[in-house]
């Protein structure tokens, strides 16, 4: 018995290590499989049972990885990406994603990097005639030619160039490259001495410029040097040190925002991002998660629509409506139904008063008025007169200690609440803005209502029809005004033909 049982430990000792080994080995290989370059030749297909990122390449240090990135749940697209925190450093700039379940979508390298499927052809490429793709350390990915050898390559096109939303330390952005939020909204780029966020042009815009409308303006300081016209344009880096920077050459900044930690040693990397909300924020890596180190816009009101259409942003208080008959609703103060950003210009559209309703608003202000133009006017009254006889203009602001009048020739979006009732405004809003809410509430009232009434009838005529079983008994034939009725079985006997007669 003894032996036995030794023998039996001795097996499952021999089975642990089987097990550890095992596990290790498939570990290994496992990062092997990621290659750390590409060769022509290359061919991928997204795996369908991954959720969130699929590695096509890895950098030497397995930091970062070019994967297929899912798009919300059936789509994607080519991404950088920081395997562990799963975040894109880079996304490849798609006019429109290709989609995960299909079998044919690929990406492969015959010299250019493209990701296509057989339906819709290519959705994106390099246009490039490389040798290798590789993927550095920093997260810039390359398509090298090797005519100068694997030590020594040229590079044919560089993510770098081509940013998304993200800046890492130590690359350069320049005034050709724009960098946009994941949701399209809002983008930075730099002007001829300071660097501006950018709401994207609204369809019912008057100015439809395709540049977009300044909210932030980040201006050189020129402590150390001046912006001089003459020798070129300026450019901004994200130093390790944690400055991002502008510089007109290669020593001296002209201007610099620190992050929160310059004057502490941080091991982890940096990046910098547009965000969905149109702030420019910075992070470091503490090697667990990304930590917030720098927002250019530093109060919540400041931002280009913190309480969506037609809200209003008291600092340090919740969102509410400039229309105070409405309550709040996460996203916005307006119904999906009045959200039409199309202007109120043309015949039908502006001759018939119907079509919009007057909203006015004391104690209110733009967030970013500094930036925008304004005309001088001796009363609120002739500031308003002036909306209401433009069919681009959405709106005004008026002061009336300055006199200026702030004429918004765009959708409506948040404005800021102030003691100061000397500050009013005017805003034109589609006609059904809170009507829909009214309607809707009704209905659902009507709905509510007739729903009881059913269930408390149908209980009323469930207990009737319990009562009336137990006083004459559920067996048997019974009469009821003339007509004999009996059991479910019997529906097709005479009796029930003679139901169907008397109808007729």
């Amino acid at each position: 018995m003894e032996l036995v049982n030794s023998v039996t430990r001795l097996k499952l000792t021999q089975f642990f290590i089987i097990s550890i080994f095992l596990t290790i080995f498939c570990s290994i290989q496992a990062e092997s499989e990621t290659p750390k370059e590409l060769f022509k030749g290359f061919k991928s297909n997204p795996d369908p049972h991954i959720s969130n990122f699929q590695p096509l390449l890895s950098d030497s240090t397995g930091n970062y990885s070019l994967s297929f990135l899912r798009v919300e749940k059936d789509q994607l697209t080519l991404g950088v990406i920081h395997v562990k925190s799963s975040m894109s450093i880079w996304v490849a700039n798609l006019t429109r994603l290709a989609r995960w379940d299909d079998p044919t979508t690929e990406v492969f390298f015959n010299g250019s990097l493209v990701l296509s499927d057989s339906r819709s052809g290519v959705f994106w490429s390099t246009h490039t005639d490389g040798d290798r793709v590789w993927l550095s350390n920093t997260s810039n990915l390359q398509v090298q030619k090797l005519d100068g050898g694997v030590t020594s390559p040229s590079v044919l096109w560089q993510s770098f160039h081509f940013p998304s939303d993200t800046l890492v330390e130590n690359q350069n952005f320049t005034s050709a490259m724009t960098l946009v939020s994941s949701n399209g909204l809002y983008s930075m780029r730099l002007g001829s001495d300071f660097f501006g966020l950018y709401v994207r042009d609204e369809p019912g815009s008057g100015t439809g410029t395709g540049t977009g409308r300044i909210y932030f303006r980040h201006k050189a300081l020129e402590a150390k040097a001046d912006v001089i016209e003459a020798q070129g344009p300026i450019y901004a880096v994200l130093k390790s040190n944690g400055f991002f920077g502008m510089y007109q050459n290669e020593s001296v900044p002209v201007d610099v925002e620190s992050f929160n930690s310059f004057h502490q040693p941080v091991s982890g990397v940096r990046r910098i991002r547009v965000e969905s909300d149109g702030n420019l924020k910075g992070y470091f890596w503490d090697g667990s998660s990304w930590v917030l180190d720098y927002q250019a816009i530093k109060e919540t009101c400041e931002l280009p629509s913190p309480c969506g259409p037609y809200g209003l942003c008291q600092p340090g208080k919740n969102c509410s409506c400039l229309d105070n008959t409405i309550d709040y609703t996460f996203g916005g103060c307006d119904p999906p139904k009045s959200q039409d950003s199309r202007n109120f210009c043309g015949a039908a559209a502006y001759d018939d008063h119907k079509k919009y309703k007057g909203l006015s608003r004391n104690g209110v202000e733009l967030p970013n008025k500094e930036l925008m133009d304004y005309q001088k006017m001796v009363s609120f009254q002739e500031c308003q007169s002036a909306c209401e006889g433009n069919c681009t203009c959405w709106g005004v602001v008026y002061t009336n200690t300055s006199g200026f009048c702030y004429v918004l020739d765009y959708p409506i979006q948040s404005l800021v609440g102030v003691g100061d009732e000397s500050k009013m405004g005017f805003f034109k809003v589609r006609e059904g803005v809170g009507k829909d809410r009214m309607e809707v509430g009704f209905w659902v009232g009507v709905g509510l209502l007739c729903g009881a009434i059913l269930i408390l009838g149908g209980v009323i005529g469930l207990g009737y029809h319990r009562y009336r079983n137990r006083k004459r008994g559920v067996s048997g034939y019974l009469e009821e005004d003339g007509v004999v009725v009996g059991p479910y079985k019997d529906l097709g006997s005479a009796s029930f033909r003679s139901i169907e007669l008397s109808e007729r």
